[in-house]
């Protein structure tokens, strides 16, 4: 039988914020251009493919408090961006999930009578989306972390795009978060090293690389400090 997933466990983290708790719907869209070639004589239209484009939407519930859904959103339509990670099997090592850099489109908040105020926002990608797992899901540390090894089939050849979001830090020193990769399942190496996330700051950091990922990767936290935890998630996709 297949492994169907129920919706209730999808999890979307857009920067150093955990949204989960404020939507209620997820969309994520990819396409392809493509331009005509066909020509005279031709029984049949033909194309070649372009450019990708991927595109985010999200429909759930207003919070207008500090660091909630609208302070976040809104800001997000007059800044760089933002970067997500879409864990559209649940918060789970190993189980997919979908990275991209956006540039938020639009912001909606809707205020019926008699019912919820509700929000809804628009964001297209920035470079596409790449597809990927989570190598730590929500992880609240209060010590280092040796992740869980996933078993990616194969080496690939043709880079990464790596994300690391810090979603809660009370720590009172500074952690390290690293993902590492290799070939035999017992040899690991560094893949990726995100900047230090500093005590009691949360924190992403996204990091694109080229080269080869090796068959088996996992994540690796070294936290200082004695007191304190730090929640983080991590993913990483094959390009």
């Amino acid at each position: 039988m297949p492994a169907f997933r129920h919706g209730k466990n999808i999890t979307i983290i857009g920067d150093a914020l955990d949204l989960s708790a404020y939507f209620n719907s997820v969309t994520v869209g990819n396409e392809v251009e493509t331009a005509e070639t066909t020509t005279f004589n031709s029984t049949s239209r033909s194309y070649v493919v372009g450019w990708k484009t991927g595109s985010v939407s999200f429909e759930g519930m207003f919070e207008g408090s500090t660091d909630a859904v609208d302070q976040t959103l809104s800001a997000a339509l007059s800044s760089d961006g933002m970067m997500f990670t879409v864990a559209t099997e649940g918060a789970t090592a190993g189980r997919r999930a979908i990275v991209l850099k956006s540039k938020q489109t639009s912001y909606d908040v809707t205020s019926p009578l008699g019912d919820v105020v509700s929000v809804s926002a628009e964001a297209t990608s920035d470079g596409g989306l790449d597809y990927g797992v989570l190598l730590a899901a929500r992880e609240a540390l209060t010590g280092n972390l040796t992740g869980t090894s996933v078993d990616g089939g194969a080496a690939t050849t043709n880079g990464y795009a790596a994300h690391m979001h810090a979603t809660a830090n009370t720590r009172n020193g500074s952690s390290t978060i690293k993902i590492q990769h290799s070939a035999d399942n017992s040899t690991w190496v560094d893949l990726v090293t995100f900047a230090s996330v500093s005590a009691g700051t949360p924190a992403s950091e996204r990091v694109v690389g080229t080269g080869t990922v090796q068959r088996y990767l996992r994540a690796v936290a070294t936290l200082a400090g004695s007191t304190g935890s730090i929640t983080i998630t991590a993913a990483l996709a094959r390009r």
